[in-house]
């Protein structure tokens, strides 16, 4: 017996796509109707695959409906399959725990949602499937739900739905954490599990084990392209699984060299050189982009004088592509041609913090009660301000010498030219 069915996750319908700076031109309707349009992708690729069944992962909402229009939009969806004869099976995660949704619809019956309080398992005997999930019945949801889900059915493929953050993931909150061994030990053929945003295969067989990640990037810290996936099986295996995309917009970093760029004309044809590259290999798609000018430039000083015209600028030649790539933000990480070593030989103030600062990072102890006080301040910041990540990459080598560089930038940038402390 061959089948396929379409495993995704983390669809967060409704979902506000975030850090989107306002300005002339930027795409309101489509940023607003993203994580909708990825979703009806999503129910097109399965009627046209003729998937015999769709699993979701938990986090179909993101919280609480502001009003009946999102559960009426997924409803809709929902008929949308239930025409096809698609049966769907679903889990509730964190954000969209039966806690939390206070609003409720009655679904289309091809629709069947697994308990919270204990795992629930529905046997399709046409398929010799047997389908095992349970979701959450409040957001912090701290206890090995793994744990608590049956056997294997013998003589059925076996497939486990799961909300789980796994062993942890940086960004991701520690939901239903569990092992790679805990699902082992079940016997199944296919965990389809969601919470982590990033595609990510933790085994490819014996059992395949599977974050398809989210289907519509939300904000810069979700690159890439985004969608689900397509698995096969044959004779009681799974043989096959294919990542497929549904995204309608799609987040991207644009690295920009400046070293030895001398004009704004210049700069501004290799944004648009690079965006025309990035637009042509991510399908035509609709891109929000941030943009990171980088090297060591004749432009630097320029740069850092007046931000808001360049930014503007590059602005103003994104829109030529005729409105189909945002520029999200830009980043200036550039640094001045002038020689830091020849300035700190001709300035002992420089030269002394400069030592300074090499001292400290070699220091542990002094290092570590000076990361504790930016730490708190960090802490404090809001979030379009912090650095993010976690506390070990806080207080990390690569970050603090990353800090140490970008403070020793700053002071020869002020100081090139001007001979003064």
């Amino acid at each position: 017996m061959r089948f396929t069915f379409l495993h995704a996750a983390d669809l967060h319908l409704d979902s506000p796509l975030k850090g989107l700076e306002k300005y002339e031109g930027a795409p309101a309707e489509s940023l607003r109707n993203a994580t909708r349009d990825a979703f009806e992708n999503l129910v097109t690729l399965a009627i046209e695959e003729n998937v015999a069944f769709v699993l979701l992962s938990g986090d179909i909402y993101d919280g609480d409906w502001k009003d009946y229009n999102t559960g009426l939009f997924f409803s809709a969806q929902m008929n949308r399959l239930n025409r096809e004869d698609i049966p769907v099976y679903m889990i509730r995660g964190n954000h969209d725990a039966a806690s939390l949704i206070t609003k409720e619809l009655t679904l289309p019956k091809n629709v069947h949602e697994f308990p919270v309080d204990w795992p629930g398992t529905i046997l399709i005997e046409s398929l010799k499937t047997a389908i095992h999930g349970r979701g959450f019945e409040t957001r912090a949801v701290t206890e090995n739900l793994a744990g608590s889900y049956p056997k294997a059915v013998e003589g059925f493929l076996n497939i486990g739905l799961l909300h789980t953050s796994m062993t942890g993931r940086e960004g991701h909150e520690n939901y239903a954490p569990c092992h790679v061994e805990d699902l082992l030990a079940k016997g199944y053929d296919y965990w389809a599990l969601g919470h982590i945003h990033m595609r990510e295969m933790l085994r490819k067989s014996d059992p395949v084990i599977l974050f398809p990640g989210n289907i519509q990037g939300r904000h810069i810290r979700e690159t890439g392209k985004k969608g689900c996936s397509l698995v096969h099986s044959e004779d009681g295996e799974i043989t096959h699984v294919e990542h497929r995309t549904v995204d309608v917009i799609r987040w991207c970093d644009c690295q920009i060299d400046l070293t030895d760029v001398s004009s704004p004309d210049e700069m501004l044809h290799l944004f648009g050189e690079k965006t025309e590259e990035l637009y042509r290999e991510n399908g035509g798609r609709f891109l929000a982009v941030r943009v990171h000018l980088t090297g060591k430039s004749p432009l630097h000083e320029q740069l850092a004088l007046n931000t808001d015209h360049f930014v503007n600028n590059i602005r103003a030649k994104a829109l030529e592509a005729g409105g189909e790539i945002w520029v999200e933000k830009v980043k200036i990480h550039t640094t001045p041609e002038a020689d830091r070593d020849a300035l700190a030989s001709s300035n002992p103030a420089l030269a002394f913090i400069l030592d300074y600062l090499y001292a400290i990072e070699e220091d542990e102890e002094e290092l570590h009660s000076i990361l504790e006080e930016v730490s708190d301040l960090n802490h404090a910041l809001p979030p379009s301000l912090k650095e993010t990540g976690s506390d070990q990459g806080f207080y990390g080598s690569d970050a603090v010498k990353s800090r140490r560089e970008r403070i020793e930038d700053l002071l020869v940038h002020k100081l090139a030219g001007k001979g003064e402390v």
